[in-house]
């Protein structure tokens, strides 16, 4: 009996957790004072990965030319 009470009690939970209920979205970030560096960083960033795969680029290149 403790068993069948359980199961349906776990039956329940599960349809109530998969409820059609939409949650509102979420509020836009605020702009803060740090904005400004942070994107000179994400800038830095996709700098550095450009450098680094022209660095990679050439490497072959001077490997290739040596054999």
């Amino acid at each position: 009996m403790y068993a069948r009470q359980s199961l349906i009690f776990a039956v329940a939970l599960v349809c109530a957790g998969c409820s059609a209920a939409v949650a509102p979205p979420p509020e836009p970030p605020k702009k803060t004072v740090i904005d400004a560096q942070l994107k000179a960083i994400e800038k830095a960033k996709a700098v550095q990965q450009t450098v680094d795969q022209q660095k990679i680029d050439t490497d072959k290149k001077i490997d290739e030319a040596e054999k």
